[in-house]
């Protein structure tokens, strides 16, 4: 394995992100070790190349943002925004993660070992993110498509105003927002949810979820209420 380790000690943010934005070829290092991180903030933002990048320790805000290929581990936990705006590949938070983890993301896979904060996955667009622990408040708030599987219990007001993303909680739901309603678990879910689980390394079987979704109330244009448009 070709590993080249960068200590954060002695190069700057701007250099570390440059470095890693590089496409690279076949013979340069394809995984990464950042060491010394102390929480520094957007570490590791907008890669787009298949390289395996891990982080020793915490991060601040808007670390992974804007990913596309890479996998990113956080050995540690992340601040707010983490995976915002993800297009692809895969980012894994070993510890918590702050507000709004995987915000606007429209693709790849965020797996959150521990707890996420409020509004995660807001306003998702594609995005699967598997979240080993609980979520908080008002998450998945205007999600429009994607997977959010929570293994623990979310918080107030899950999924308020809802598009069309398929929400899985095996724990309790303390409210569901404006839209949101429980949905039949039918086959193809289970097979989702099964796969999810699988590459998130959660260890739950699908039959223990409950799925919720939109009710479809709030974006469809209803001809009796033209009136009131």
């Amino acid at each position: 394995m070709n590993l080249q380790i960068i200590d954060m000690a002695h190069v700057s943010l701007r250099e570390l992100n440059t470095t890693l934005q590089k496409p690279g070829d076949a013979s340069e290092a394809t995984n990464w070790e950042v060491i010394n991180s102390k929480g520094s903030h957007a570490i590791a933002v907008g890669l787009d190349a298949p390289i395996d990048v891990t982080i020793k320790g915490s991060t601040g805000y808007y670390c992974a943002g804007m990913n596309k290929q890479a996998t990113i581990r956080v050995k540690g936990s992340a601040g707010p925004g983490v995976a915002e705006n993800m297009m692809s590949g895969t980012v894994i938070i070993d510890g918590d993660a702050s507000q709004y983890a995987g915000a606007t993301g429209h693709g790849g896979l965020l797996v959150i070992k521990g707890n996420a904060s409020s509004r995660c996955g807001i306003s998702m667009k594609g995005i699967d993110i598997v979240v080993h622990g609980n979520i908080g408040h008002m998450s998945a708030f205007m999600a429009q498509s994607g997977n959010l599987v929570v293994l623990g219990d979310a918080g107030d007001a899950l999924g308020d105003s809802l598009y069309e993303a398929r929400l899985f909680v095996r724990g309790k739901v303390k409210s569901l927002g404006a839209d949101c309603v429980e949905k039949e678990m039918r086959p193809e879910h289970i097979a989702i949810l099964k796969d999810l689980l699988a590459r998130s390394g959660a260890d739950a079987k699908p039959e223990e979820f409950k799925r919720y979704g939109s009710a479809r109330q709030l974006y469809n244009f209803h001809i009796d209420n033209a009136s009131n448009y």
